[in-house]
């Protein structure tokens, strides 16, 4: 009888241990389907700058917006399903990388940077390090969100420009500039200024709505429908200049408000 129970206590104790295994198993795997969004930004700033090589820049700043529309549902799709997961958001941080940081700097040398080169060595320097810069921006940016996004941080901000917007910019920038047919060497200057000005705010202070205080499973008005439904129409109209627009708009928004915050800041002291 005693070896009897001792081995039901034997084979209760190994299918613990396999069931404890199994856990582990799981636990130390990964969820699927935001990660399949997040492969989706990835594979997109790929193909982006695979179309850049050839001179198709047209394609290559549509993949790059398509990417931003994959980064954006990756995180939703995350928190809607409670698949969350440390390895989630490192996965997403490297795909934003690449597709956000390395591949407009790529786009915007391939456009319109290299023909700096025309100036000689100084020119050929000044365009691998604005390139350069962009990128090396985007790293810090990604960086320092990483290390400061805490959960007493205010969610209805960022600190700096979001590096899918300042992608959004040099992009929407390439885009219009070859739907309007103009040649790269004339738009070598703005394109450099473009780039550095994308940079420069990832890594500002200068705060951004995050739009992370709307929620879309509350009620709102009917005209919020029609609005949506106008923008889409706009959008479908003329993609590369209503995008471009948008986004500018957003990047300018940045800096505006914090002036306009600086001046009731002081008007306020002067008025004590």
């Amino acid at each position: 009888m005693r070896g009897r129970s001792r081995l039901r206590v034997a084979g209760a104790a190994t299918s613990a241990n396999m069931n404890n295994d199994s856990y582990e198993r799981r636990r130390k795997g990964i969820y699927l389907l935001p990660n399949l969004f997040t492969t989706g930004t990835l594979f997109a700033g790929f193909y982006a700058m695979m179309a850049a090589n050839e001179g198709k820049f047209e394609i290559a700043a549509i993949a790059c917006f398509l990417g931003m529309l994959a980064d954006a549902l990756d995180g939703r799709v995350a928190r809607l399903t409670n698949t969350q997961s440390d390895f989630g958001g490192e996965y997403d941080s490297l795909a934003d990388m690449v597709t956000f940081g390395v591949v407009p700097a790529f786009v915007m040398y391939t456009f319109s940077l290299h023909e700096l080169a025309e100036l000689g060595r100084f020119g050929k320097q000044l365009a691998w390090a604005g390139a350069f810069f962009y990128m090396a921006m985007t790293a810090l940016r990604l960086a320092r969100f990483n290390l400061h996004n805490t959960e007493d941080m205010d969610k209805r901000y960022f600190q700096g420009l979001p590096s899918p917007s300042a992608a959004a910019i040099t992009m929407g920038f390439v885009w219009v500039a070859d739907d309007f047919g103009l040649d790269e060497s004339l738009l070598v200057w703005p394109s450099l200024i473009v780039t550095i000005a994308a940079g420069a705010l990832m890594v500002s202070n200068v705060r951004y709505s995050s739009f992370k205080e709307i929620n879309f499973s509350e009620h709102v008005p009917f005209t919020y429908m029609l609005v949506m439904v106008l923008g889409f129409m706009l959008v479908w109209l003329d993609p590369p200049r209503v995008l471009f627009l948008l986004f500018l708009t957003y990047v300018c928004s940045g800096p505006v408000l914090a002036v306009r915050r600086e001046f009731r800041r002081r008007r306020g002291i002067e008025s004590a």
